[in-house]
């Protein structure tokens, strides 16, 4: 992929590019009525793959969290068109790379020297690029390491960055403004943190002291004295990135090994920790030559308020869609209702999140789940593409659920998705049991 020598970094700049966006999904618009006029049954896949192409080339030139957001917002293809869903995706392991003269001035900005004259090596070219940052191999005494080096401006633009985008994701994601805004906040504060590296450097720290003792899993050693702000080195773990690893077509073994260890990680981090690494997306985990599971990336930790632990898992216990009056409370204190909605209208959202509930709960109804079963996912694209194109649900472009639920809903979702990748038949109650 071609090197990107500089960064939109003023507002001015960054605003500037969002709107030429606008203005280019503004012509494709046109274009696609235009043909519509002439042929009433054109359908609207030319018109998402053009947009979808536009907003990700700008969002790739800007880097930081506009493009982290695309990135979450393609781990749920049922929040997007498939057009958008599919090229948000290459966010998560292959955006366009810094050149090596800004990360030289990186590091010389904190550590008056530049990598060269740090480590025995480092790579110029960047070995893993993503939304925040991007990844060298280095080595130092001996040791091979991994430094993650933040795009410059990224953590100064977060703020202005989501006000800009607003427009787009309104449009995107059919919620009106006034109710898109408690979700932009929580964003904002877990992206804010995501570009802290001193902030990820001790939650890494500690995740793999408190997650060290779960079989299977593998945590990089870190090193304080060559970071900083912007600037994580670490130890490189050796082996194969997750999809890499599923084309070699490891036995079920293998298989089922991978998936425990990442579900019993999870599920850790969520029942005893109450805190949770919120970015489950595979260019994050890597398979080492002795079949571990290495984890990579801490920058996104989602701390889970008690109360809101305590009303989403009780949507979880068997026989909760039978107690109609305690279901109906759980969805109003999960704000799944909206203080406008009539009765009509919460009668049909609670026949959704009936429908909704008993998919997402299946894995937990069961001592053991075979995430391999492709009716089990089928069923769930399903309804989202039901529910996606219901004219009720589309007209309420209210907010539903707590914001909350965004990184808890983001991490379930996303770690479904691996395990199915995977192909992974998991024990999935033995540790929240042991809780």
């Amino acid at each position: 992929m071609k090197e990107q020598h500089k960064i939109p970094v003023s507002k001015v700049q960054r605003a500037a590019k969002f709107v030429g966006t606008g203005a280019k999904m503004g012509g494709n618009y046109l274009k696609y009525y235009a043909k519509k006029m002439v042929d009433p049954d054109v359908d609207r896949s030319s018109l998402d793959e053009a947009n979808a192409s536009d907003v990700y080339e700008a969002l790739s030139k800007l880097k930081g969290s506009a493009l982290k957001a695309a990135q979450m917002m393609s781990m749920d293809e049922n929040v997007l068109p498939k057009a958008y869903a599919q090229k948000f995706q290459m966010a998560q392991y292959n955006a366009p790379p810094l050149s090596y003269p800004l990360v030289v001035k990186t590091f010389r900005r904190y550590f008056d020297n530049s990598p060269d004259q740090i480590f025995d090596s480092f790579s110029q070219k960047a070995v893993n690029a993503a939304s925040i940052g991007q990844v060298h191999q280095a080595s130092l005494k001996g040791k091979t390491l991994a430094v993650k080096v933040q795009y410059p401006g990224v953590a100064n633009s977060v703020s202005s960055d989501l006000k800009l985008a607003k427009p787009i994701a309104m449009r995107l994601m059919n919620i009106r403004g006034r109710d898109l805004d408690k979700y932009m906040k929580e964003v904002e504060a877990r992206l804010i943190e995501e570009t802290d590296y001193k902030l990820e450097l001790q939650r890494s720290v500690k995740a793999a002291e408190e997650c060290g003792h779960i079989e299977g899993l593998r945590f990089a050693q870190y090193y304080p004295e060559y970071s900083c702000e912007r600037i994580i080195t670490m130890d490189w773990i050796a082996g194969k990135h997750l999809r890499e690893w599923i084309e070699g077509n490891p036995g079920q073994e293998e298989r089922n090994r991978i998936g425990q260890a990442m579900w019993d990680f999870y599920d850790h981090q969520i029942h005893q920790l109450r805190s949770v690494h919120a970015d489950p997306h595979p260019g994050n985990f890597i398979i080492t030559p002795k079949n571990d599971l290495g984890i990579i990336d801490f920058g996104c930790i989602k701390e889970i308020p008690e109360d809101f632990y305590q009303d989403y898992f009780q949507l979880m216990e068997p026989g909760i869609l039978n107690d109609g009056q305690r279901f109906e409370q759980l969805l109003k204190d999960l704000q799944f209702y909206h203080p406008e909605d009539s009765p009509s209208e919460k009668a049909y959202f609670k026949s959704v999140f009936t429908r909704m509930v008993e998919l997402l709960a299946k894995p937990f109804a069961h001592e053991e789940f075979d995430f391999s079963d492709k009716q089990y996912f089928a069923a769930i694209y399903s309804l989202g593409d039901e529910i996606s194109n219901d004219k009720q649900f589309r007209r309420s472009n209210a907010a539903r659920g707590s914001e909350h639920g965004i990184y808890i809903n983001r991490t379930y979702f996303g770690l479904f998705n691996l395990l199915h990748m995977i192909g992974a038949k998991v024990k999935t109650l033995h540790l929240k049991k042991a809780a």
